[in-house]
């Protein structure tokens, strides 16, 4: 085919989206083309929508069908169920993706529970494993009942920490208790000290968390949702010896490690196992895309968000 249909950045129409015919892809050696069949959000490509220009081609995570096999022979081969992600245009029918951020899909795994996978999964893991170790470690996760906390919460409880979720509101905590939270709290005590912090809230949580380090202990900071500057006492955080900050962006961790698709294939294996709880919050048809990343946008969705391209 030459032209297949795609949602494109049109800042007239609703939601600043139109679903438009775009050229087919035309893979590298190294790339797959996939028959996509659902994608998730995340906010930072839905910000990047904001401000977009005409034609720009928004979409991260995928699941589908590899339709053709990458040239150069590796990857999954053409018919196999596949999860993945591109630094841009995954909501598509089709898109070429690297094989190196493309792994096999379980058949108990549903390309709706798939696609939540790739972005939210593979920062919570990569995060979680710059630290030695969280076993019987004290770990904070900010912001924890968006995706990425949520998954991070999961797989630090699976390796023996004791987990504490920073969220907006007791609504918002109690059920990150079931997933392997210790204990929720909505404001971070004073007296707190944690190994490992992840945190995606910036502003004056991650202020906090520089005040609430332990010595030797990691920071992870890897978004700014409040969208406010960090101010913090620097005589308060210099004492705590050792202890780092680490800037935390996926796609140039994915580069420098040279592949995502193993750690990618270990999170579609453990959402097939049932040791993932993704936690869909909404799903709808790739035709409402509008309506569903505004209300995304307004944070009116609990959970990740799921649209369908059947």
């Amino acid at each position: 085919m030459d032209t297949i249909r795609a949602l494109v950045a049109d800042p007239s129409a609703p939601g600043r989206l139109s679903l438009r015919e775009v050229a087919a892809p035309k893979p590298a050696p190294s790339e797959a083309v996939v028959t996509v069949e659902a994608v998730s959000l995340n906010r930072g490509e839905v910000r990047a929508l904001q401000t977009a220009e005409e034609g720009w081609r928004p979409g991260w995570d995928l699941a589908g069908v590899v339709a053709e096999a990458a040239a150069d022979g590796s990857g999954p081969r053409t018919g196999a169920p596949v999860v993945g992600l591109t630094r841009q245009g995954a909501w598509a029918e089709q898109v070429a993706v690297a094989t190196n951020l493309l792994a096999h899909r379980p058949a108990s795994v549903s390309a709706a529970v798939a696609a939540t996978l790739p972005v939210a999964g593979l920062t919570a893991l990569r995060a979680v494993d710059l630290a030695d170790t969280v076993e019987n470690r004290a770990v904070l996760v900010t912001g924890a009942s968006g995706g990425v906390g949520r998954f991070a919460i999961q797989l630090a409880a699976q390796l023996g920490a004791d987990v504490t979720a920073l969220v907006s509101s007791e609504e918002r905590g109690r059920p990150l208790v079931a997933l392997g939270a210790a204990a929720f709290a909505v404001e971070l005590p004073a007296d707190a000290s944690f190994d490992l912090i992840l945190d995606s809230v910036g502003g004056d949580v991650l202020g906090q968390a520089l005040q609430s380090v332990g010595p030797g202990g990691l920071i992870v900071s890897f978004g700014n949702s409040s969208g406010q500057p960090t101010t913090f006492d620097v005589s308060r955080f210099y004492p705590r010896d050792g202890a780092r900050l680490y800037a935390f962006l996926i796609f140039s961790e994915l580069s420098r490690s040279g592949s995502g698709a193993h750690d990618l294939g270990r999170l579609a294996v453990m959402a097939g196992e049932g040791h993932l709880d993704v936690g869909i919050g909404r799903e709808a048809a790739w035709t409402e895309a509008a309506d569903v990343v505004e209300a995304f946008w307004q944070r009116k969705i609990a959970g990740k968000t799921v649209l369908h391209l059947s």
